[in-house]
């Protein structure tokens, strides 16, 4: 099943990528910029982080081959490594190479980076496909979906650190699952969820249900993860408000806080299959 992104997704991903990144500028100009957003992470330092990932994006989300340029071309052999699990090694030696960490600079430098994606893909087809981590295969309304996402996740970090306002819209976060994990599992995931450790064996399917999203079945079999048709046969049933979602899949909830809100409801037949599927489909925390 090759279902691509409709105009209605892609139209919604640009704008939520404009909104969020209008925010998190705004929030990053009014807090403490040595404040610790996370153990290892001060204010200033989360800004740069993320504006480095729309960086690499600018240069993504365009037509024409992608090429690095110096001193970013030296983490070329480094992406093409990275999987889940080290995706923190690639994170910081791309903060190696940022040397600013004046919060205004940086929002700035953000909103020039989201103004360059938005005009460079005006025209391209959402479904282009761009090289990801891992090698994997993302299309581009995929890349807007996801910095979105990093967006929302390190805005909430910087936010409860700072007893700052946050706001996640959970139609934007449901861009992440519906655009780019979807995207992701279809296209190819390469070398991403390598772990070193024996996989599965067993068919687990797990469906994503929500009533931002299109509905999601992924299949783990025999180690490896597919999208299946709708209407295919689940162990397990996940109904989800898209923003809890997304912070357990990048460990700033449990699924028990999730489910104690009443934001993450997880049913079917064999719901206790959820655990070994998260084993090999996740996300870095």
């Amino acid at each position: 099943m090759m279902m691509g992104t409709t105009a209605a997704q892609w139209k919604a991903a640009r704008e939520a990528l404009r909104d969020s990144g209008e925010r998190f500028a705004a929030l990053v100009t009014s807090c403490d910029p040595d404040a610790m957003a996370t153990r290892h992470w001060s204010v200033a330092d989360t800004a740069a982080h993320v504006t480095t990932v729309a960086l690499f994006y600018t240069w993504l989300a365009q037509p024409g081959e992608v090429a690095f340029p110096r001193p970013w071309d030296s983490l070329a052999d480094v992406i093409a490594a990275t999987t889940v699990d080290t995706v923190n090694v690639i994170n910081d030696r791309a903060l190696g190479l940022v040397a600013e960490r004046d919060s205004r600079m940086l929002a700035n430098d953000l909103h020039t980076r989201i103004d360059d994606m938005l005009r460079t893909s005006a025209d391209l087809d959402p479904d282009k496909l761009a090289t990801w981590l891992g090698g994997a295969q993302v299309p581009v309304a995929g890349l807007f979906a996801h910095l979105t996402n990093e967006l929302h996740i390190h805005g909430r970090d910087i936010a409860r650190a700072t007893r700052s306002p946050w706001e996640t819209p959970p139609a934007s976060a449901a861009l992440f699952l519906d655009v780019f994990v979807r995207g992701l599992i279809r296209h190819g995931y390469g070398r991403l969820l390598d772990s070193g450790r024996p996989a599965t064996r067993r068919r687990i399917a797990v469906e994503f249900l929500s009533r931002y999203t299109t509905p999601l079945i992924l299949v783990l079999a025999d180690g490896a993860v597919t999208v299946a048709e709708p209407g295919s046969a689940v162990d397990v049933r996940v109904r989800f408000d898209p923003a809890t979602l997304n912070l357990m899949l990048f460990g700033r909830v449990s699924r028990l806080q999730g489910a104690l809100t009443g934001k993450l409801i997880v049913s079917g037949p064999r719901p206790w299959l959820l655990p070994a599927f998260q084993r090999t489909v996740r996300f870095p925390s």
